[in-house]
């Protein structure tokens, strides 16, 4: 894993491209700590920090084609460079290293665009084609690892992380209320959005092509959907027979490296069955490694137990106190660059350093599952939901839904009017491509009225579900319940939240690179094709695995109860050991100074919080977003993260100037 930056069309010395793109490459050295390297030319600047996971001698970026008309820098892995590498040497190719990134520049050679149709990865990549004068930038299927661009007094600048657009000269950051607003109401922002204005993301599975005439931006994959009457897999024993042989094969590649993989054991499903496929595969000595809670509504240590034993794994466990997220939050936000509604991301970032802190460089987890398999709450909501919407009036359907929030009070206590009144919101537009989430997000935007008059004037008439909708137009129309529930929690949540602020920046964060077997793309394509019963059966989520893994893991682990992964909030952020910069930034002077929130709201919540008077989950949502985004103001648009010192600054290990 690595980070990648750079520039195209910076009219300015040779002497200041280097030390502009090394002061880039510096902000997000942790994504790679072994070695860098630029390439600069009249026109473009590119430039890797790297972690080396493959070939650790000879695999410093860029790296070139033969001829060197090609030069490539890369962020992530390609885990079927092997046989990709041996079909280039039936063609012809010569080869100087034995890394997957120099097998990149020779497949762009061999097959332009479109060999990112034959990659089996986690990537994002720019590659500079010095006959054409054109920069090709591409990321991954699903949006694994991150990639943005911004323009700058007309140069185009590219980054693994947006902090290293703060080393661009004349780059001012400047939140967007209305992309704000969509953080509010989905958790992540929409489509290419950031939450800067002017700033945007690479969507998953496209690539962009920019040279003196052009910039195109080309969809490459897109999440393949069934309908009803084509599913390609109804039996459940064919299909669990099917997703083995595929599943098998995704953590088969994941295990390549030079450097010892380990394995994140969280004691739920997900991560189990990739704990066991490993040790299938390779049955010697596995490290893995997990995270508890002080606050037992959080702990799952006791299932992590059964799991240590049963695989007799060389385990390695951390336990994570409120203290240690208050403490963690600022540097959380840094990392994540965007708001965050949940405190979960810490624990993860913690995790990811007590494996760095046993000299560990790659972890295989189970993200994806969920998603995949229906395991989500929402999906089983949903399906209530349509249920009830068909007796309306019903005393008896709404109490189904107290089954799956048992770690919520309000809901766990409710009686069935108070269920309506919570659960109701839109229930019989059962047709919309967006019921699934209706609930969801209209209750999580309600922090938006914690907005200042500026930023709601901004907002204006702007409403994130309705441009959802808009967007999504006719492209669920004739899916099952699920597949549109899927599409939806897979585009904005996995890929926007879950593998960004949870996911790549935690780990990265450490020098860690997390591999994610559920999302190989043939993983995905299959899960695709699944009738939905294979998926949720009844309300039993992630029926084809649990049938595929009986007799393989303990019952206790097979038949357990599923619980959310979530992390303290109110005890975190309102204690005596609440570190003097987070009480800094709910201040009533940061907050009027920075203009972003109604002071009076504020402190309304605060005061709630502190009393700890019937805190609701949006309360809670809506202090962590109100503090991140405190932070994240501070931190890139008030600058006050400190410059960069000399001393501070990459040697770089390779340059080169054309």
């Amino acid at each position: 894993m690595c980070g990648i930056s750079g520039f195209y069309k910076f009219n300015t010395s040779t002497d200041n491209k280097i030390n502009t793109l090394r002061h880039m490459l510096t902000r997000i050295k942790h994504r790679g700590p072994d070695e860098s390297g630029i390439y600069i030319s009249d026109t473009i600047g590119i430039g890797s920090v790297r972690l080396s996971i493959i070939d650790l001698n000879t695999g410093t970026m860029p790296l070139s084609n033969a001829d060197a008309s090609l030069w490539v820098v890369f962020n992530g892995e390609i885990f079927n460079y092997i046989e990709l590498k041996e079909e280039l040497l039936a063609k012809n190719h010569t080869f100087k290293t034995h890394t997957d990134t120099e097998v990149i520049v020779h497949l762009y050679e061999e097959y332009g665009a479109e060999f990112l149709h034959k990659l089996n990865g986690q990537f994002a990549i720019a590659i500079w084609d010095k006959n054409k004068q054109e920069l090709f930038l591409a990321r991954d299927r699903v949006g694994i690892l991150p990639l943005f661009y911004t323009t700058v007094n007309n140069a185009f600048v590219f980054a693994s992380e947006m902090k290293s657009f703060l080393e661009f000269p004349d780059f001012q950051p400047k939140i967007s209320a209305k992309a704000l607003s969509e953080y509010f109401t989905f958790w992540t922002s929409m489509s290419t959005n950031t939450v800067f204005e002017g700033v945007f993301e690479l969507a998953p599975g496209t690539y962009m092509t920019i040279n003196a005439n052009s910039k195109t931006i080309k969809k490459y994959w897109e999440l393949p959907i069934t309908k009803q009457d084509s599913y390609k897999f109804n039996n459940i024993e064919e299909a669990t027979k099917e997703f083995e042989t595929i599943f098998t094969d995704a953590v088969k590649l994941r295990l390549r490296a030079d450097v010892p993989v380990a394995a994140y054991l969280s004691g739920g499903l997900d991560s189990c069955i990739t704990t066991s496929f490993i040790k299938k595969i390779t049955p010697d000595s596995l490290r893995t490694f997990s995270i508890g809670f002080t606050e037992k509504d959080f702990d799952e240590s006791s299932y992590q137990n059964i799991a240590r034993a049963y695989f007799n794994t060389q385990h390695s466990s951390i336990t994570c106190s409120p203290q240690d997220i208050s403490e963690h939050f600022k540097n959380a936000v840094w990392h994540s660059e965007a708001p965050l509604l949940r405190t979960a991301p810490i624990p993860m970032s913690l995790l990811a350093k007590s494996v760095k802190n046993k000299n560990i460089k790659v972890v295989i987890t189970g993200e994806g599952a969920d998603e995949l398999f229906g395991g989500y709450n929402i999906f089983k909501e949903t399906k209530i939901k349509r249920f009830w919407a068909k007796d309306p009036n019903s005393k008896y359907r709404p109490l189904l839904l107290k089954k799956l929030y048992p770690y919520i009070p309000q809901i766990k206590n409710a009686n069935s009017s108070i269920l309506k009144l919570f659960f109701g919101y839109k229930l019989n537009e059962t047709e919309s491509p967006i019921y699934s989430h209706l609930l969801r997000w209209n209750n999580t935007s309600r922090i938006n009225n914690y907005f200042s008059d500026d930023y709601k004037e901004a907002i204006g008439n702007y409403n994130p579900v309705s441009e959802f909708k808009k967007q999504l137009e006719n492209k669920l129309e004739g899916y099952d319940y699920l597949t549109k529930a899927q599409w939806t929690e897979i585009h904005l949540f996995m890929s926007k939240y879950l593998l960004s602020s949870q996911g790549d920046r935690m780990a990265m964060a450490n020098s860690i690179e997390g591999r994610y077997p559920f999302l190989d793309h043939r993983v995905i394509e299959f899960c695709m094709q699944l009738n939905p019963d294979l998926k949720l059966n009844g309300l039993n989520e992630k029926y084809l695995l649990k049938k595929m893994m009986k007799g393989r893991l303990p019952e206790d682990i097979l038949n357990r109860p599923k619980q959310a992964y979530r992390a303290p909030i109110r005890s975190a952020f309102f204690s005596e050991e609440m570190p003097n910069y987070l009480k800094d930034m709910l201040s009533e002077e940061k907050i009027t100074e920075f203009g972003i929130f109604n002071l009076k709201f504020v402190n309304q919540l605060k005061q709630k919080m502190i009393l700890n008077k019937q805190v609701s989950e949006i309360d809670n949502m809506a202090i962590t977003a109100i503090l991140s985004t405190q932070i994240l103001y501070d931190l890139f648009i008030k600058k006050s993260i400190p410059k960069l010192q000399e001393q501070e600054l990459l040697v770089l290990d390779k340059v080169v100037l054309d």
